[in-house]
């Protein structure tokens, strides 16, 4: 599905709240890291689920560059990517999608691995439509505090003068088994480097010249490393190898650059560097790359409802019992007046509560307070009593008694009773007349 380039696309899904549809951004980052420049692509995607709102941004390059390595570090350097992401709409505001990929051992111009991912949550407590705008990327490289071993014969080490490698295999145990040797006076080895500290390793011999080291085009003593005698000061009689023959104070982290120079005709030897770089909680600003969007990518709206519920019981049907009254007679005339379950005139049917769907609140992390859950409408009904008139002397019910008048209602029932039997035991006696004369 195409977009146009300001335009927002609305997400649905089956999921309330639930985004299915990505929005595709491209970056150009410079500086830092980035050196000329490096083309990137992120994916966002937005999840609204269970009171979360919830942003993932997949990450790739796109170009043939990639972030490098500037310089030598061990394992567990760490690439960091951070983004951001207007939010407005129901709920205002911003997340900054993260994430970092752990490095392997380094040397300068080693790409850089991408994190799989960036992601950032925050909880969501109302209903409404949110829309999900990308903006800026920052790139950050955090080197791991440790040491690395720079041999005498890697491309970083720049020789002037006459130097030859000497490959010594297992005659001597020089580091990677060989070795770089000069006779020449005023011979340079130099390495430009990164970090916090380095050291100068050589040999130890018989006849071996004085050197000289600077560090960022500075001696850090006015003496001369003497690597013809030991460390007493005696002249040597054999050979020491993978000597530190150097190091330099501590230094603030950044580039710097270490020069061994020969002061005679005498020989010397390079054996090795070694890089140190000391704890660096924050990443250093010069290495920071800061990114670009080449386009604009719209946004993403995601609307979020509240979960409904349907009553599974129809708030209209009247209850066949009511468990408040044990007395009710199922058998009384419904046209009589007098029933119990007639709610009479001026009465209702059913009552009911509510009416609107009430919206859930998930209960989140960072909120511990939730909408009441709906239960559906109540049915209720409304009775009659049960006793319409209260004689005197009756139980308090807060009916008043009616006035003393004739009981012609009571006498009149009396009297048909009284000639209902009279006529009936005349009949019998007739019938039994009959009978009796019948035989």
């Amino acid at each position: 599905m195409s977009l146009a380039a300001t335009a927002a696309f609305v997400a649905t899904s089956s999921i309330p709240g639930q985004a299915a549809s990505s929005l595709v951004m491209k970056y150009r980052c410079t500086g830092g890291i980035a050196g000329a420049g490096v083309d990137l692509e992120a994916r966002m995607t937005p999840q609204v689920e269970s009171g979360t709102m919830n942003v993932r941004w997949d990450m790739k390059y796109t170009s043939v560059q990639r972030f490098g390595s500037p310089g030598f570090f061990p394992e567990g350097s760490s690439l960091d990517l951070e983004g951001t992401v207007d939010i407005s709409g129901a709920w205002t505001g911003q997340l900054r999608p993260r994430g970092g990929q752990p490095q392997d051992e380094l040397v300068p111009g080693d790409y850089l691995d991408l994190p799989e991912g960036l992601s950032d949550d925050a909880s969501i407590s109302r209903t409404g439509t949110i829309r999900f705008k990308p903006g800026k990327l920052m790139v950050r490289f955090t080197p791991a505090e440790g040491e690395v071993m720079v041999n005498n014969s890697v491309p970083e080490v720049k020789y002037n003068g006459p130097w030859t490698t000497e490959y010594t295999g297992n005659r001597y145990d020089d580091y990677k088994n060989d070795i770089e040797k000069t006779s020449g006076w005023g011979a340079t080895a130099r390495l430009d480097f990164v970090g916090t500290k380095v050291a100068y390793i050589g040999r130890r011999e018989q006849d071996l010249g004085p050197v000289k080291v600077l560090i960022d085009g500075k001696p850090a003593t006015e003496q001369l490393i003497h690597p013809g005698q030991d460390r007493a000061g005696n002249p040597m009689t054999g050979t020491e190898t993978q000597q530190v023959l150097w190091t330099s104070p501590q230094l603030d982290y950044g580039p710097h650059t270490v020069i061994v120079t020969n002061t005679e005709n005498k020989p010397a030897y390079l054996d090795a560097f070694q890089v140190f770089t000391g704890d660096i909680p924050e990443p250093p600003q010069h290495e920071q790359a800061e990114c670009e969007l080449q386009h604009d990518p719209g946004a993403i709206d995601v609307d979020i409802s509240g979960p409904t519920e349907d009553p599974t019981d129809d708030p209209t049907d009247d209850p066949t019992e009511d468990p408040t009254d044990p007395g009710e007679d199922p058998g009384e005339d419904p046209n009589n007046p007098n029933n119990p379950n007639d709610p009479g005139p001026g009465g209702n049917d059913v009552g009911t509560i509510g009416g609107e769907n009430v919206i859930v609140v998930p209960q989140t992390s960072s909120s511990t307070t939730t909408s009441p859950k709906p239960t559906g409408p109540t049915a209720t009904k409304y009775y009659r009593a049960q006793v319409a008139k209260t004689p005197s002397g009756g139980v308090e019910t807060g009916v008043a008694p009616d006035e003393d008048r004739p009981p012609y209602g009571l006498m009149a029932t009396g009297m048909v009773v009284a000639m209902g039997s009279a006529g009936g035991g005349l009949l019998m006696r007739r019938r039994r007349a009959a009978h009796a004369g019948g035989a």
